[in-house]
């Protein structure tokens, strides 16, 4: 598949994410959605945060910030039922929770799952 394609297919199932968290209670606001590499630098390269290879980069991971009864969720075991349905979506799909070093607002596309 193309990069495009997997953007285009990246962003219906943020979509689908995003519909699934408010029919179960949930709100979200986006954090980390694209990492410019004039800033980040190019895939592979290491500049600012984050990881040299970031899907962030190439558009295909989100970070979300999650609240419940106005409550904002920080913790990774807070997204786990986000995680466990993200998962759902497609095989490719990575939820950070899983990571590691757990990273439970990210979720990607294309990402070896830990």
């Amino acid at each position: 598949m193309s990069l495009r394609v997997d953007q285009s297919r990246f962003a219906r199932m943020v979509a689908q994410l995003i519909i699934w968290a408010y029919d179960n209670g949930y709100e979200v606001t986006f954090g980390d959605a694209y990492r410019d590499p004039r800033v980040f630098g190019k895939v592979g390269q290491y500049k600012g945060y984050g990881h040299a290879s970031s899907k962030h980069k190439s558009r295909l991971a989100v970070d979300l910030n999650l609240f419940r009864d106005g409550e904002f969720l920080t913790g990774s075991e807070d997204h786990r039922p986000l995680g466990e349905y993200w998962k759902t979506l497609a095989e490719d799909a990575s939820w950070g929770g899983d990571f590691t070093y757990p990273d439970g607002n990210h979720y990607s596309l294309g990402e070896r799952r830990d």
